[in-house]
C-alpha cells in the first residue's frame, strides 16, 4: 500500500486469500515486505487467529495500522460473540466515523468458520458470493487463481495455497513464505 506522503517509502507487499469450501475456511497470506523494488523482509505473518480461535483475519497495508484494526476487531468480537457480521459491521462504522481510524491505511479479511468478510476503511463488509477474496498487493491474481481452482477436487487449503502460489508467480509484491490458518 502506497504511503500518502512524500517523506514515506512506497512500501508494497502482501497478500491475502480466504477460501471456503466443502465445509473448511482457510486464510492464506504470504511474507513479503517490499519498499520500491527492495525485498525488506520475507517471512512476515500477516494472518491471525481471533477470538479463541474462532475467527481468522488476514492484513494488507501499513502494519502498525492493521494491528491497530485487528484490535479493535478483536474488541469487538468479544461484545458480539459468535456475530462476525455484526463485529465487522460495527468495526467498519468506527473506522469510517472515528477521525483517528479514518487515516489508517489498511484492509482486513475476515473469517469464521462460516462466512468471510472483506473489511475496508470506506465502510465497506463485503462477504464474496463465490467463497473465494483476497485482497493486498497481489490480490487480484489470487482471486483470479482461487475462482478458477474451485470448480476442482483441490480442497480449500490445497487450492489456497495453489493459488497464492500462482500469484507469487505473476506479482514482483508476493513470494511463496505463507501463513495458513483454517477452521
Amino acid at each position: 500500500m502506497s504511503q500518502t506522503s512524500n517523506s514515506f517509502p512506497d512500501w508494497h507487499g502482501t497478500t491475502i486469500l480466504a477460501v471456503r469450501k466443502n465445509g473448511r475456511t482457510v486464510i492464506a497470506g504470504d511474507g513479503q515486505v517490499s519498499m520500491g523494488q527492495t525485498i525488506v523482509k520475507g517471512n512476515a505473518r500477516k494472518v491471525r487467529r481471533l477470538a479463541g480461535g474462532k475467527v481468522l483475519a488476514g492484513f494488507a497495508g501499513a502494519t502498525a495500522d492493521a494491528f491497530t484494526l485487528i484490535e479493535r476487531l478483536e474488541a469487538k468480537l468479544e461484545q458480539y460473540p459468535d456475530q462476525l457480521a455484526r463485529a465487522c459491521v460495527d468495526l467498519a462504522k468506527d473506522w469510517r466515523t472515528d477521525r483517528y481510524l479514518r487515516k489508517l491505511e489498511a484492509m482486513l479479511l475476515v473469517a469464521d468458520k462460516d462466512q468471510i468478510f472483506t473489511v475496508t476503511g470506506v465502510g465497506d463488509v463485503l462477504e464474496p458470493e463465490s467463497g473465494v477474496a483476497a485482497i493486498g498487493s497481489g490480490g487480484n491474481y489470487a482471486l483470479a487463481a482461487g475462482l478458477a481452482l474451485m470448480d476442482t477436487g483441490l480442497e480449500a487449503e490445497a487450492l489456497a495455497r495453489k493459488a497464492m502460489a500462482i500469484a507469487a508467480r505473476i506479482c514482483v509484491y508476493t513470494n511463496g513464505e505463507l501463513t495458513v490458518e483454517s477452521l
